[in-house]
């Protein structure tokens, strides 16, 4: 258990010092740190993020702070510009649980994915495009397009699913549950909140 438990803070740790996003990578590191073999470096994904939130708390300071404060400002401003088509936060912008590399990870929901990159062009904002691979609770597996714009400083991904799967989340890498998606609403009231 202590193995574990000095795993997860490390692995916190690096995930908030080296400005990662993905846990595992940061749990292998950390493993290494402690001189753990990866077969041993057993850590539950939901475990880190929670002490990556307690490191930021502590640690983060008024650049985390303000950085996470930004990131939700962004995704509402994101949202409203998406409106049509019924966008939902997900990700690390909700927990707080963030470094430097985040960026605002939105779903969208069309039939057509090229209609929201008419939508950025006639707004005049330079876009990419890429894909994503999503799983569901079902078996089902999928790759969306991937809308990835900046503003400012703050970066926005925008996953396109299909207006049919709005109700049917694909599941979170951090829990292996469906993904916790959130409303225009409950965003602003997230970004109202004190940090």
């Amino acid at each position: 258990m202590m193995a574990s438990s000095a795993l997860i803070e490390e692995a916190a740790r690096v995930f908030c010092e080296d400005a990662l996003t993905d846990y595992r990578a940061a749990r292998d590191k950390a493993a290494g740190r402690l001189g753990l073999s990866l077969r041993d470096a057993r850590a539950e994904v939901a475990d880190i993020q929670a002490a990556v939130i307690r490191y930021q708390q502590l640690f983060g300071g008024r650049a985390y702070i303000e950085r996470l404060a930004h990131l939700r400002q962004t995704a509402v401003k994101a949202m409203n510009l998406l409106a049509d088509f019924e966008p939902r936060l997900v990700g690390a912008v909700i927990s707080g649980a963030i470094t430097e590399s985040h960026r605002v990870q939105l779903h969208a929901f069309a039939d057509k994915p090229e209609t929201l990159d008419l939508l950025l062009e006639d707004r005049r904002i330079p876009f990419e495009v890429g894909e994503r691979h999503y799983r569901y609770g079902d078996g089902r597996e999928i790759d969306v397009a991937v809308l990835s714009f900046g503003d400012g400083e703050m970066g926005v991904d925008v996953a396109v699913f299909s207006e049919r799967d709005v109700r049917r989340a694909p599941l979170s890498s951090v829990d292996q549950a469906p993904m916790k998606r959130l409303t225009l609403s409950e965003v602003e009231k997230l970004a109202a909140q004190d940090v």
